[in-house]
């Protein structure tokens, strides 16, 4: 685990970088995949863990989250829109083969939602943002005072097939709308952020390449 910013921790994985878990003071941001508790137990330990927050509900990031929940007592907080997802009460979005084989591999059991997360909230010092596409209820968490965000899978931050550094949207296979995730990787741009943490992908600072990257986004 390091620190990628002050009081960002990045949790540690194999392949680096490729699904990422963030805690913020005490604060664990996604779950990763069901295969993540003994990961995340060995680097948070003893920890306490205030709540846990999830950017989305796909199969990894929401994976460990019932064992978070219960081994640390902490409760769960996702968006109103991908809240039934979570809690097992509609199928993981968008509805296609390509998520079908991820749940089957990668999801963890339902779990009810404590907090709905709304635009605006408070987590950790972090303020909400509803930026929909990848699935309805997908967030990122911005930190107005060193505009550090933890952006889910808005953007990729590495090719996932490779696992090469490098700015890609996420594939459209895996969003429910992406058009609308264009959209909010525009929006995202234009809190003009420092730090970018992604779902998956080393944490990026340099701006500049995030400038050419949407400058290269067809209309």
């Amino acid at each position: 685990m390091r620190e990628i910013a002050p009081d960002v921790w990045q949790l540690a994985g194999f392949p680096p970088h490729a699904i990422n878990i963030y805690l913020v003071g005490d604060v664990l941001i996604d779950a990763g995949t069901r295969w993540s508790p003994g990961r995340i137990g060995r680097q948070l330990e003893d920890q306490p863990i205030r709540l846990l927050a999830l950017t989305h509900v796909h199969p990894d990031h929401q994976g460990a989250a019932r064992w978070v929940c219960e081994r640390y007592g902490a409760p769960l907080a996702c968006h109103a829109d991908d809240r039934p997802t979570m809690e097992g009460t509609r199928p993981m979005l968008p509805a296609n083969r390509f998520i079908a084989l991820s749940t089957a591999f990668f999801a963890g059991p339902p779990r009810p939602v404590t907090r709905e997360l709304k635009p605006d909230d408070e987590v950790a010092g972090f303020r909400v943002l509803h930026l929909p596409g990848h699935t309805p209820g997908h967030v990122v968490f911005f930190r107005e005072r060193d505009r550090v965000a933890i952006v889910g899978d808005v953007l990729n931050g590495m090719n996932l097939l490779t696992t090469m550094p490098g700015l890609h949207e996420p594939p459209s296979f895996f969003c429910t709308d992406p058009a609308e995730n264009r959209r909010s990787i525009r929006r995202l741009v234009e809190l003009k952020p420092s730090l970018l943490c992604f779902g998956h992908g080393p944490p990026l600072s340099d701006m500049a390449q995030l400038g050419r990257f949407v400058e290269r986004l067809a209309d």
